[in-house]
C-alpha cells in the first residue's frame, strides 16, 4: 500500500527488509531508505516502529548508500543551510560531545582561521546518547554567541575566517528528534548523519574516527550523496570520538574527489605533541577548554595542550589545502599565535 511518501513504511521495511537481524538483514535501496528517514522527519511514525527501525540499523550496519541517502533526505527535510563567500574547512564532530579531554577544535579552528584557512564548527546542545560538552559549551564559556541563526553564521565565517553554526537553528527537525534519541539509550544513525548536514555547503569535511572502517564509510556516504557537497575528506583518529587527533601513533585518512581514499600513519611525537591521551584530560571539560584555549592564543601556555593546538590547526590547514604539510602547518600556527593574531582573531568573534 502506497500513500504520499511511497510504498515504504517503516513496519514494512522492518518485516522485508532490515528487522529480521544483524545476519539475514538485507540492506535497503537508495530509495528505501530515503524514504525512511523521510518518514522520520514528518515526526510521526508509531514510536515503537521507530525505535525498532533505529535499533535495527544498528545491529546490520548501514552501507553507503543508505547512509547518503539519509544525509539527502535530512539535507532536503531539515537543514536551512547559509553559505559563506569564504570556502571553509567543515568540521562537524560528534554531536553528543566529550567526558574527559580537552575539546581544542575551538583553538585550532581559531588559529587555522588566523592563518587563512576558514573553518566551520556546528553542534547541537547536550545531543543524546553521551549528552556532553560540544562545540557550542567551549565557546559559550568564551563569551562567543552562538545561537545564531544560519545567516549570521556564514557572515561571521567571512567577517573573521571562523564560524559556529547552532544545530537547533540550521537542523531544526532533527533537533526535533532529541527526545526520542534520548529514550533509545544508544547511538542511531542520525549521530552520524547530522555531523554530515554541512549547513555552510563547504567542499572540505574533517572529521574523526575510532577505526579506519568508518572512514571508509564516509567517504561512500560523500559519494553515494547527491547533496552533500564534499568533494574532499581528511579523517584521523580522534580523542573520545572527536576531533582533537589523539596522541602517538595516529592514522589519517585522506580522500578527494576521482581518487581513491588514501591513509597513511604520524606519529605525534615527531609534530612535537610528545604525550599520552591522559596528558590532555581536564576536570571540567567546557570551562577548562575554554581557559586553556584563551591562553594558547594569548601565547601564554607552551605546554603539551599548545602542542596539540598546533598540530591539530595544521591538519585544517592540510585539510583545506593551504599548506602542502602537516610541518608547514604547524609552523603557520605558530607564527599567529606568536604575532598575536590568533588572540585578536577571538576577541573579534567575542563581540561578533
Amino acid at each position: 500500500m502506497s500513500d504520499s511518501h511511497g510504498e515504504w513504511p517503516l513496519q514494512r521495511l522492518m518485516t522485508e527488509v532490515v528487522g529480521s537481524g544483524p545476519k539475514s538483514a538485507e540492506d535497503m535501496s537508495r530509495e528505501q531508505a530515503m524514504e525512511a528517514f523521510e518518514r522520520i522527519l514528518d515526526l510521526t511514525p508509531d514510536q515503537t516502529t521507530l525505535g525498532a527501525f533505529w535499533l535495527a540499523n544498528r545491529w546490520k550496519r548501514n552501507n553507503g548508500e543508505e547512509l547518503g541517502a539519509y544525509v539527502d533526505a535530512m539535507r532536503r527535510e531539515s537543514v536551512v543551510a547559509a553559505e559563506p563567500d569564504a570556502d571553509p574547512v567543515d568540521c562537524g564532530a560528534n554531536y553528543d560531545g566529550k567526558g574527559d579531554s580537552a575539546i581544542l577544535g575551538v583553538a585550532a579552528g581559531v588559529v587555522a582561521a588566523a592563518a587563512g584557512t576558514p573553518v566551520v564548527v556546528h553542534s547541537g546542545d547536550r545531543v543524546p546518547t553521551q549528552k556532553q560538552d560540544a562545540y557550542k559549551h567551549v565557546l559559550d564559556e568564551l563569551g562567543v554567541r552562538t545561537g545564531l541563526e544560519p545567516e549570521e553564521s556564514a557572515a561571521m565565517v567571512d567577517e573573521h575566517g571562523f564560524g559556529f553554526y547552532y544545530q537547533p537553528n540550521f537542523n531544526p527537525v532533527v533537533d526535533a528528534l532529541w527526545d526520542r534519541r534520548d529514550n533509545m539509550g544508544v547511538r542511531t544513525f542520525v549521530n552520524t548523519v547530522e555531523t554530515l548536514a554541512n549547513p555552510a555547503n563547504a567542499d572540505t569535511h574533517l572529521g574523526s574516527f575510532y577505526h579506519l572502517a568508518f572512514a571508509k564509510k564516509v567517504v561512500e556516504t560523500a559519494r553515494e550523496s547527491e547533496d552533500v557537497g564534499f568533494d574532499r575528506v581528511l579523517m584521523f583518529q580522534g580523542m573520545e570520538g572527536y576531533d582533537d587527533i589523539r596522541p602517538g601513533s595516529t592514522t589519517v585518512a585522506e580522500w578527494s574527489e576521482g581518487d581513491d581514499l588514501e591513509d597513511f600513519t604520524i606519529e605525534t611525537e615527531d609534530y612535537g605533541m610528545d604525550i599520552e591521551s591522559a596528558d590532555l584530560e581536564v576536570d571540567d571539560v567546557a570551562a577548562d577548554s575554554a581557559e586553556i584555549t584563551a591562553d594558547v592564543l594569548a601565547g601564554d601556555r607552551r605546554d603539551q595542550f599548545a602542542d596539540a593546538v598546533k598540530l591539530n590547526a595544521a591538519l585544517r590547514m592540510y585539510a583545506g589545502e593551504d599548506v602542502d604539510s602537516i610541518d608547514e602547518g604547524i609552523e603557520a600556527a605558530a607564527d599567529v599565535i606568536a604575532s598575536g593574531r590568533a588572540e585578536s582573531l577571538l576577541a573579534d568573534l567575542c563581540s561578533f
